[in-house]
């Protein structure tokens, strides 16, 4: 199988962690800001969205990350990453709708306008920090709950998307707001396989 899209993409490296969780080794091709566009025609073939990353595998290409990190389990039986059971399952899934849509739409205005440089007023980058706190809060009341992962003493794919946001918001150039569950959480996921090179590296 082989996968589009530059590493430095945070929706990639969650990609990464979950093969690396898996076993599996994909063949990473740079696609990207800084390398091939993806507004080639070739690409937008693959996903009109113009957007990485894209998973190939033989005939089939799939976009959205969380999407292909589901894929990635199903295709490698791994229930542990995501449940066979309904409602085990939803719980994992629910998570990882939050993360890409609740969560990242929180934090956008803020991350890239201090990071990337965008531009946006000082009061923008201020309630964008506010609502990333208190999305990241959401998180943290969570973890407290279970006191071990996202949906309980299993780690699962929701960790997964999830341990990456976490990860930004912990580098981030902005006043945090102190979330221990969430930190005892970041310490639980250093120690699984893949964390060192696509979450605790240092990326944005």
């Amino acid at each position: 199988m082989k996968l589009l899209g530059r590493l430095t993409s945070i929706n990639v490296r969650k990609v990464m962690w979950t093969a690396a969780q898996l076993g599996l080794d994909l063949d990473r091709e740079d696609w990207g800001a800084g390398f091939r566009s993806p507004q080639e025609p070739g690409y937008l073939a693959l996903n009109p969205n113009g957007l990485i990353p894209v998973l190939i595998d033989g005939d089939f290409a799939l976009w959205e990350s969380n999407s292909i990190c589901r894929f990635l389990a199903a295709k490698a039986g791994a229930t542990a990453l995501l449940p066979a059971e309904p409602q085990a399952r939803a719980r994992v899934e629910q998570w990882m709708d939050w993360q890409a849509g609740e969560l990242n739409n929180s934090w956008r205005v803020a991350f890239m306008a201090l990071v990337r440089g965008q531009p946006a007023t000082p009061e923008a980058v201020q309630a964008g920090v506010a609502s990333w706190n208190r999305h990241m809060g959401m998180l943290d009341a969570q973890l407290a709950r279970t006191g071990a992962f996202v949906t309980g003493d299993a780690f699962t794919l929701a960790d997964i998307v999830l341990g990456l946001s976490a990860q930004r918001w912990k580098n981030a150039p902005i006043e945090r707001a102190a979330l221990p569950a969430v930190e005892a959480w970041l310490q639980r996921l250093s120690g699984k396989s893949g964390f060192a090179e696509f979450v605790g590296n240092g990326m944005p």
